[in-house]
């Protein structure tokens, strides 16, 4: 004989959790006796000793006290050791209580000082069998890959195992409310698939319990519940059985279920990573007494379930972070090597759009802002831009409703409510933005989730509904949820872009750096070739005085000889220093020095590109060719003509013939000036060609040999016709002008030069050319003043006046009517005609005197 009290106590010294107290009340179908130091407390129930098979039934406040065998008593001692934790639970099952009395199924858990056995009948049919079944199901759920097509299975062959009218799987959302994610039915019933239920109809204390405990069991609705006695311990402590399979539950839900219609029901949770992910809900529709050994096969059904479903949930998520590495992948290649993410957001929303899905998306970087599809204005973004930069900016910020939280925002929300917002950079505070549209979402409720809490007959508690019918609620202001997963893909993509973010800053120091050795090469290029022109200039200067007969010659030299370089440099800018044409050079010479003559010179053969650096080198010889037959060949009359020949040689080099004829009889040079020798020695010296000249009585014939390096076929330049005016000393068709001239020039000219010894020559010219007044400003304020005080007849203009430029002057010139124009050494300026219409002129640098008096309408 030993009394149940006598039992060594388990040291439970590593339980911690504060115990969930639920009304001390069991369900009739078992037995439930409480053993501690301080309480031997049970149920009492009418047929409570039969239950157990005693001979007797015990009296109110007695004792009891049981025969129990060695064997039971080990076995119980050592179950009792086994248990680990405060919600440890041990089940023995098809053992006797007392001898030749009937078998049962033992529950063992702790409960604080306390242990907890429950009794209940146990059936002929083995936990082996039950156990046997698993296999076969967990090896259907095996076949399904995704985690909706595997709640379905999981429904269905819990359905099978346990005979349930209806079994549901039903998941929580983030919010706490709960869907009817799959479900197994009989054909009879309505569906409540997809069915959403308020997080009020399971409160917190409810899902704490469901992570302890994860069956409970109802066997019949109007069952009547054992009261546990005494209702507290000696110490006043009430017993907690949140571990208890007996345990009653709430009236409060058995009303739920007589609303629904439901006379049995089984919860099992599904327990994934630690959390409360749903449950198996099952109905039936009349009283159902599961055996002990099958809740327990579908306690570890479940069990077994929520680790398959925790795989294929993990699998989705890995597949889903291989979808936003592949987007790290692709934008690395795509944005890496770009100049930022302005240029290159079309291509970046396309690719986010493959691994996250939304309606609009927006960028705002260093202060520009861009958008795409469903997105608000820069202005509507403006207004929020203080809330994002109150978030930290090492993480996302992702909202389903941004109107809840800006009241700036809820004036869009219709256009866009739920936002992604993926900070870029730290300080200013620049953001990509994914935005989802208002989901005006139709959500099936089971009654309406505003009305969870009225005063009904149990006080002010939860009062179940009394209808079922689908409530439909109208979400406005709210956009479809930010997954967990997509949360993630867009935290990797927020270390893509900060690591693009740094790719691009090394490429931009790497392309400041490559800029600054181009720009210190370039201005030693240009300082080379600033020194080359000067000496150049300085040779022509002292070589050409040995020809000059007076100072007037000497500037008519030297001034042809400048202008035929300016021209051939002109023309290799415009073609950005790239090879121009040799009929274009020989056509603009013409132009320059021969005024109405130059349709009495023929070009035949074909054109040839020449290279800059032989270009400027013909250039000078040309314009001594033209000279010399202005001056002294078959131009000088009416009646010569000069014919020139192009062709290319067998070794690839050009020929220049030039051949003049029907002028007056020529004489061969009494003395070789500087002109003789730039035709005769240019050539050969620098480009190492050839140049012959003979002086015939007929004319004069030369022939000039270019070498293939400097020559190519590819004509790239425009005709001739769209050449820019050329110069020249005798002809004004160099400025752009109306042809209208006369022979007195304006009284008063306004001359704006910002270089001093330029200035002094120009006004130096008007005077000569008998203008009366001349007045000199080298900035836009002194001359707007001489303009406003003194108004000119006329005025010359640089364009460019160091660190500003001379079209406020031009303005209020043509806001009165006065004529003006242009000097510039940049070609075209643009736009100045849709400006100033015909009052503006333009004249090219370096210019002469007759360039000037040209410009000027002199005839």
């Amino acid at each position: 004989m030993s009394e149940v009290s006598s039992i060594p106590a388990v040291d439970l010294s590593s339980c911690a959790a504060e115990p969930i107290h639920i009304p001390g009340r069991i369900q009739s179908f078992g037995a439930l006796i409480a053993v501690g130091a301080d309480w031997m407390v049970t149920h009492r129930s009418a047929n409570f000793g039969a239950f157990l098979g005693l001979s007797r039934q015990p009296e109110p406040g007695e004792s009891i006290a049981l025969t129990v065998g060695p064997e039971l008593l080990a076995t119980l001692r050592h179950r009792l050791s086994l248990m680990q934790g405060s919600d440890a639970i041990e089940r023995i099952f098809g053992v006797s209580v007392t001898p030749g009395g009937p078998l049962f199924d033992i529950a063992l858990h702790a409960s604080g000082k306390n242990f907890v056995f429950e009794f209940e009948r146990h059936t002929d049919v083995a936990p082996e069998h039950y156990l046997s079944l698993l296999r076969p199901m967990m090896a259907r759920l095996e076949q399904e890959r995704s985690p909706l097509k595997l709640c379905e299975a999981a429904a269905r062959q819990m359905r099978t195992l346990l005979g349930f009218d209806r079994v549901m799987v039903y998941r929580f959302h983030p919010d706490d409310s709960g869907e009817v994610f799959a479900e197994a039915r009989d054909a009879r019933l309505e569906s409540f698939l997809h069915l959403r239920y308020p997080a009020s109809d399971i409160p917190p204390q409810a899902r704490a319990l469901y992570l302890r405990n994860l069956l409970r069991i109802i066997s019949d609705v109007d069952d009547d519940v054992v009261p546990i006695e005494p209702v507290t311990s000696p110490s006043g402590a009430p017993l907690d059985l949140s571990q208890s399979t007996l345990r009653a539950v709430s009236p409060i839900h058995l009303e739920y279920l007589r609303n629904m219609g439901v006379d049995a029901s089984l919860s099992i949770s599904i327990i994934v990573d630690g959390k409360l992910w749903g449950l198996f809900a099952c109905h039936h529709y009349s009283p159902r007494i599961l055996p002990f050994p099958l809740r327990s096969a579908a306690e570890l059904f479940s069990m077994l379930f929520a680790q398959m479903l925790d795989k294929r949930l993990t699998s989705e998520a890995s597949g889903q972070a291989d979808e936003a590495r592949k987007l790290h992948d692709k934008l690395m290649v795509q944005l890496a090597e770009t100049n930022g993410f302005i240029e290159n957001f079309d291509m970046m929303v396309r690719s986010i759009a493959d691994v996250i899905p939304f309606d609009g998306a927006c960028a705002f970087i260093e202060g520009h802002y861009v958008c795409r599809g469903s997105s608000p204005t820069e202005e509507q973004f403006r207004d929020i831009i203080p809330l994002l930069n109150r978030n930290t900016a090492s993480t996302v910020f992702a909202t389903e409703s941004l109107g809840r939280i800006s009241a700036s925002a809820a004036r869009f929300a219709d256009q866009a409510a739920g936002m992604l917002a993926i900070p870029v950079s730290r300080r200013p505070r620049d953001y990509i933005i994914l935005w989802r549209r208002e989901l005006v979402q139709t959500v099936h409720w089971a009654g309406n989730p505003e009305k969870a809490v009225e005063y009904g007959p149990n006080g002010a508690r939860l009062t179940p509904r009394k209808s079922f019918e689908e409530w439909q609620e109208v979400v406005r202001g709210t956009s479809a949820p930010w997954t967990d997963a997509e949360r993630n893909a867009a935290e990797s993509l927020r270390i893509t872009l900060l690591e693009v973010i740094l790719r691009i800053a090394d490429v931009n120091v790497a392309e400041r750096a490559r800029a600054q050795e181009q720009q210190e090469l370039l201005i030693a290029e240009l300082n080379h070739r600033v020194r080359n022109i000067l000496n150049l200039i300085r040779g022509l200067v002292s070589q050409s005085r040995h020809e000059a007969i007076d100072i007037a010659s000497f500037t008519d030299l030297i001034g042809g000889r400048i202008n035929a370089l300016a021209s051939a440099h002109d023309n290799l800018t415009r073609r950005q220093w790239a090879p121009s044409s040799l009929v274009e050079l020989i056509e603009v010479e013409a132009r320059a020095y021969l005024a109405g003559k130059a349709d009495r010179v023929s070009i035949t053969g074909t054109d040839a590109m020449i290279a800059p650096e032989a270009y400027t080198v013909l250039a000078l010889v040309l314009h001594e060719m033209m000279t010399n037959g202005a001056k002294y060949g078959s131009l000088c009359d009416r009646h010569g003509r000069v014919h020139i020949r192009l062709e290319r040689e067998d070794d690839g080099s050009l020929r220049l013939s030039w051949r003049e004829t029907g002028g007056p009889p020529v004489k061969p040079p009494q003395r070789r000036g500087f002109g003789s020798t730039i035709i005769e020695r240019s050539i050969p010296y620098e480009l190492k060609g050839s140049a012959q000249i003979r002086y015939l009585l007929s004319g004069i014939e030369a022939d000039f040999v270019i070498p293939g390096r400097f020559v190519s076929e590819d004509r790239t330049a425009p005709p001739a016709s769209d050449q820019a005016p050329s110069r020249g000393p005798n002809t004004g068709d160099d400025v752009v002008i109306d042809k209208k001239t006369s022979d007195a020039p304006p009284q008063s000219i306004l001359l704006v030069e910002d270089n001093m010894i330029i200035a002094i020559d120009t006004e130096e010219m008007l005077l000569a050319m008998g203008v009366a007044e001349v007045s000199m400003a080298s900035s836009v304020d002194a001359a707007l003043a001489i303009v406003a005080n003194n108004p000119p007849a006329f005025a010359v203009l640089d364009y460019n006046l160091g660190g500003e430029n001379s079209e406020p002057i031009a303005r209020a010139l043509h806001e009165r009517g006065i004529p003006f124009v242009f000097a510039t050494g940049y070609g075209e300026v643009s736009g100045i005609s849709d400006q100033f219409g015909e009052n503006a002129r333009i004249m090219q640098k370096p210019y002469s005197k007759d360039d000037l008096a040209a410009a000027i309408g002199l005839g």
